[in-house]
């Protein structure tokens, strides 16, 4: 039998939450705003699927270019390679450091 290539494919242990984190999002995350420039972090909320990033990007640290509606394209290098990836606000933190 063939293995699944989908989307979310060997992600059972990247994408899931400790047993406080689970429930209802937080609306501070919804609601933070993010400037061009800002750096952050792509942090994949598994309970939203919407604007969900690939699970390559989980962890990767990028840069706001600009707002899209309600996403953030958020350029991120892999490899050699630079890429812009669509993201809504769940799915990203600002990064400290």
């Amino acid at each position: 039998m063939k293995g699944s290539k989908g989307y979310r494919a060997r992600t059972r242990h990247l994408l899931k939450k400790k047993p406080r984190e689970r429930g209802k999002i937080k609306l501070s995350k919804l609601l933070q705003e993010y400037d061009s420039g800002n750096r952050v972090v792509i942090k994949i909320d598994p309970s939203v699927h919407k604007g969900m990033p690939h699970k390559r990007y989980h962890g990767k640290i990028g840069t706001v270019i600009e707002k899209r509606g309600r996403s953030y394209v958020v350029s991120v290098t892999q490899g050699k390679a630079t890429k812009e990836i669509i993201v809504r606000p769940e799915h990203l933190e600002p990064y400290k450091m």
